[in-house]
């Protein structure tokens, strides 16, 4: 059975999509970008946006029921692979060495709200 999982502690779907899906007990998590969902301003700056972004996901994985030990999948998209190493820093201060998730990180041409970065995961029931 599908559940539509939602939280306002995160931003609000920007389009015709759920924040995530638990499905048979996996979560499937939209791409997160830096938004406060409590204003819905963009936050700006790799760094800051990136701690956004991890914080908006985390709102999510709760709603669910989960935390990042959860996380068997990520995907990161980057305005700017430059910023690889600041995104990789703060996202790794999210989690713990023994429940790191599988990974890819790909630069794109634009992001949603013309923002720095954008981060999906998958996360597993256990």
């Amino acid at each position: 059975m599908k559940e539509i999982i939602s939280t306002p502690n995160a931003p609000a779907a920007i389009g015709p999509y759920a924040q995530a899906n638990l499905i048979n007990g996996v979560l499937y998590i939209s791409g997160q970008i830096p938004v406060e969902p409590e204003t819905g301003k963009v936050v700006e700056g790799v760094e800051k946006a990136t701690h956004q972004v991890m914080q908006n996901l985390q709102a999510v994985l709760q709603a669910a029921g989960m935390s990042f030990k959860n996380v068997v999948k990520s995907t990161i998209f980057l305005k700017d692979m430059e910023d690889f190493s600041i995104v990789n820093e703060v996202y790794a201060s999210y989690l713990e060495a023994d429940f790191l998730p599988a990974r890819e990180t790909v630069q794109v041409s634009c992001l949603p709200k013309n923002v720095e970065v954008e981060i999906s995961m998958i996360a597993h029931q256990f």
